[in-house]
C-alpha cells in the first residue's frame, strides 16, 4: 500500500512542481507583490494536501504587518507548512539552493540563502531582511541551523536575531509537532545523511500524517531590543521548546485552522 499511495500522488505532485515553475518564471514577474504571496499561500496549501499533510494551526498568527517567526526545523516541508498560513520569506542554508529544481523554486518564491562559511553573507541577509521588514513582510528563520527530529529544539544560532532587533519587529515563536497515527513521530525528519528523494518517499507513502502549527505569544519588538539578542534567542527558544517537549494529552489542543 505505501507503494500504491506513492504512485497515486507522484504524477501530482510533479504536475504541481510544472505549474510552480511556470508561474515562477512567467507569471510572478507581471504581478504584484500581495498577488505573489497569495500564489505561494496556494501552492503551499495544495503540496501538502497532495503529500496527505493535514496542517492544524493552534494560536493567532498576525495576518498583516512586519515580523519574524521562529520556528523549530523538522522536514523541508515546514517552509510550506507555515506559507500556508502566510506568505513567509525564509533564511535558508545555503544547500538547499543546491537541491535539483526544488532549490531554484524556493529561491525565486523569496527565500533568503545564507553561507555560515563566508563572513559578508551573514551582512547580505541581514540588508535583505531590513527590507522586507520595511515591505510589512514575515520573515522565517530556523534558528536551529539544522533540523532536528521534531521532539526536542536544539541550541540557536543567535546572530539572525540582530536584523529584526535593529528594526525593533515582534519576534513570535512556532511549534511544529508532527504525529503519525495521532502518535507524536520522528519518522518524518528529513536529518542526517537522509536524501530528499528517500524523505518524499517515505512522507508520500503514508496516511495519517499531521502537524500541528502553534503560534505562541509575541514578544514584542521593543521588549526584543531591551532583551538583547542572546535573551532573546535564549527565551524564545524555551518557548518554543515548552511547546515541543509535551505528552501526547498536552500537545492535542482546538485546532483554529485546518487544511
Amino acid at each position: 500500500m505505501h507503494c500504491l499511495r506513492f504512485l497515486v500522488r507522484l504524477p501530482f505532485v510533479l504536475i504541481w512542481l510544472v505549474t510552480s515553475l511556470f508561474s515562477v518564471a512567467f507569471v510572478y514577474p507581471l504581478i504584484s507583490l500581495p498577488a505573489r504571496c497569495r500564489m505561494n499561500e496556494m501552492w503551499s496549501g495544495s503540496l501538502m494536501r497532495i503529500c496527505g499533510v493535514q496542517v492544524c494551526v493552534v494560536g493567532s498568527p498576525p495576518m498583516s504587518g512586519a515580523a519574524l517567526w521562529v520556528a523549530n526545523h523538522v522536514s523541508w516541508i515546514d517552509i510550506f507548512i507555515l506559507s500556508h498560513v502566510r506568505c513567509v520569506a525564509f533564511i535558508a542554508k545555503s544547500e538547499i539552493r543546491a537541491w535539483p529544481v526544488i532549490g531554484w523554486l524556493v529561491e525565486k518564491a523569496g527565500t533568503l540563502f545564507i553561507n555560515r562559511s563566508q563572513r559578508n553573507s551573514l551582512r547580505h541577509v541581514g540588508e535583505h531582511m531590513k527590507v522586507l521588514f520595511d515591505r510589512g513582510q514575515v520573515v522565517g528563520l530556523f534558528a536551529e541551523g539544522t533540523t532536528s527530529t521534531g521532539l526536542d529544539v536544539l541550541p540557536f544560532h543567535t546572530s539572525l536575531f540582530e536584523p529584526p532587533l535593529r528594526a525593533s519587529v515582534d519576534i513570535q515563536p512556532v511549534a511544529l509537532r508532527f504525529y503519525y497515527q495521532g502518535q507524536r513521530t520522528e519518522r518524518l525528519a528529513f536529518v542526517g545523511d537522509e536524501s530528499l528523494v528517500h524523505n518524499l518517499w517515505v512522507l508520500m507513502g503514508l496516511t495519517g500524517v499531521k502537524v500541528e502549527v502553534e503560534f505562541l505569544p509575541v514578544v514584542p519588538g521593543a521588549q526584543c531590543v531591551e532583551w538583547g539578542r542572546a535573551r532573546v534567542a535564549n527565551e524564545i527558544r524555551q518557548t518554543i521548546r515548552d511547546a515541543v517537549v509535551v505528552s501526547r494529552e498536552q500537545a492535542h489542543q482546538p485546532d483554529r485552522m485546518a487544511a
